[in-house]
């Protein structure tokens, strides 16, 4: 409900405030010729399904198979979303002129997802190493 009410409160406080005073964007300066904003909408529904997981898997004990596939699923999904981040971001310079804030989080996203490749990446070679390398247990004839 909190969501809804400072929605409420800033279109009431809007109407408020004289037109002359209203905050007003030139409409044709401020423009990106890249999708940035759609892929940062695309970046907040993967938080909230990560808000949702992070639920999940914290509160089910054992974890169902089903819900750790459907979490591969999503870390596939996530990945790809990095990479188009990080592709929208390269081909974005010209929109550190003309929308720095959206320009700047994107390359932030860009770096976080980068460095979440490389953990997950090195910790994925681990465990391939661990189980490539595992000996099996022999156990004594009788």
């Amino acid at each position: 409900m909190i969501h809804f009410c400072l929605a409420h409160m800033a279109y009431h406080l809007h109407c408020w405030l004289p037109r002359s005073r209203r905050l007003r964007l030139p409409r044709s300066s401020r423009y990106c010729r890249q999708p940035l904003l759609t892929n940062l909408v695309g970046n907040i529904i993967f938080t909230f399904f990560t808000i949702g997981f992070s639920v999940l898997l914290t509160q089910m004990e054992p974890v169902p198979q089903a819900l750790k596939r459907i979490f591969a699923v999503f870390g596939v999904g996530s990945f790809g979303e990095g990479v188009c981040t990080m592709v929208l971001t390269v081909l974005a310079t010209d929109c550190e002129k003309t929308t720095p804030e959206l320009y700047y989080l994107s390359v932030l996203l860009s770096v976080s997802s980068l460095v979440s490749t490389v953990l997950f990446s090195g910790l994925g070679l681990i465990w391939l190493g661990s189980v490539a390398c595992a000996q099996p247990d022999t156990k004594p004839m009788v």
